[in-house]
């Protein structure tokens, strides 16, 4: 079989990317900007971008929303408003769609919030990173403890469906202070759970390529302390209630993330905006095999706007190749604590499980994962050794 068989196709999300930031933090890697917010040409620029996507899912419902960046929460409600309108009028958008906002604490007003709710919002997604004021500066961020605080308290009696991103393994600035403590981690978990928010993500700070931080590296906490921070994190959330879902992923008990459990469970997205990633599974046609589609769109704002607008946003159009498949869905579906069905692999790939039996095996006897002949999910090891087992089917 060289190209796979679709029985029926994943489940479909839509992600759209503002990319605009009011400073660039030293360790992020994503498609951010410093620069003035061009909400209307940038507004636009969806819409065209969109309406060239449409004939690559026709038809299908789009299930989550979601809007990443950058800053997000820098677009007024009416301009959120207007793009959501958009999608409702182009899309087949589910009227239980959940629709999530990331939003950074330098950016809340009550109103403003309380507008986005009005207009669809059903999910913020809040980066706080820390609540020590020494460790938010020595991460760039433009807000301090109390402004973290108090985008919590707006976004739970506004919107109340809020996650809060938090950061762990914190470095000290170059000029003063040390590196996190064990402490001051605990601090932040207790903090973060006072507010009893549905959703927590947990990350430990690592240094990407081509950041600030990378070139230049803080001081850091070693990496023992790092992973006694990480199982203490875990313990620590799980006993206030949260399942430890995703690798970094917690959730009160059916309040998952679902655009990102779409993410994992290797579903379709489309995304749209400066920078954004897609995939589509294409079932074929009687003149095209079926294949599973990524997509990248150009990273620049202005030059994004400008190819949008004429049809032309698509940076990179790929189609994954045979040998890429059982490393692409592992990748994604190995974070999940529960794994994934075998029916799921198959269903979703459009391949047999034999595809990727000699690595599973590996794993198997590496302790990695556990399986039946029903589902394959990562042992506790395979969760702390991720990496390794990815490395089986490469």
């Amino acid at each position: 079989m060289l190209s796979p068989q679709f029985t029926s196709l994943p489940p479909l999300s839509l992600y759209i990317h503002i990319p605009w930031c009011i400073r660039k933090c030293p360790y992020c890697d994503f498609n951010s900007h410093e620069g003035s917010v061009q909400e209307r040409e940038y507004t636009n620029a969806l819409m065209s971008d969109l309406e060239s996507e449409l004939p690559n899912f026709w038809g299908r419902t789009i299930h989550t929303v979601f809007f990443g960046g950058g800053t997000p929460s820098l677009f007024s409600a009416d301009a959120i408003g207007e793009i959501i309108a958009g999608v409702r009028a182009r899309t087949r958008l589910s009227p239980q769609a959940e629709i999530t906002l990331e939003a950074n604490p330098g950016t809340f007003e009550s109103q403003k919030f309380a507008n986005y709710k009005s207009i669809g919002i059903n999910r913020l997604s809040i980066g706080i990173q820390s609540f020590n004021d020494a460790h938010l500066k020595a991460l760039g961020r433009v807000h301090d403890s109390a402004e973290a605080k108090r985008a919590i308290e707006i976004g739970l009696s506004t919107i109340g469906n809020v996650n809060l991103d938090v950061m762990f393994a914190l470095p000290a600035s170059h000029t003063k202070g040390g590196p996190q403590t064990m402490a001051e981690c605990e601090h932040d978990v207790e903090t973060a759970l006072s507010f009893n928010t549905p959703h927590l993500s947990f990350y430990q700070l690592t240094m990407e390529p081509n950041t600030v931080f990378a070139k230049k590296p803080p001081p850091l906490p070693d990496h023992d302390l790092a992973a006694d921070m990480q199982m203490r994190v875990e313990a620590m959330l799980e006993s206030a209630g949260y399942v430890h879902y995703e690798t970094s992923g917690y959730a009160k008990p059916g309040r998952e993330c679902q655009h990102n459990l779409n993410y994992w469970k290797f579903g379709d997205y489309v995304g749209i905006g400066a920078g954004a990633h897609g995939k589509l599974s294409m079932p074929g046609t009687p003149a095209s095999a079926a294949s599973i589609v990524r997509t990248e769109r150009v990273k620049q704002p202005r030059e994004y706007m400008q190819r949008a607008l004429s049809g032309n946003a698509v940076h990179d159009r790929r189609i994954v190749m045979r040998s890429e498949v059982g490393f692409e869905f592992m990748l994604n579906a190995l974070r999940l604590t529960d794994g994934f069905a075998i029916r799921d692999f198959e269903e979703r790939t459009g391949f047999k499980m034999s595809l990727v039996s000699r690595a599973l095996d590996e794993c198997e006897s590496r302790g990695l994962i556990e399986r039946d002949h029903v589902r394959v999910k990562p042992t506790a090891r395979g969760r702390q050794f991720l990496n390794t087992a990815l490395e089986r089917f490469l």
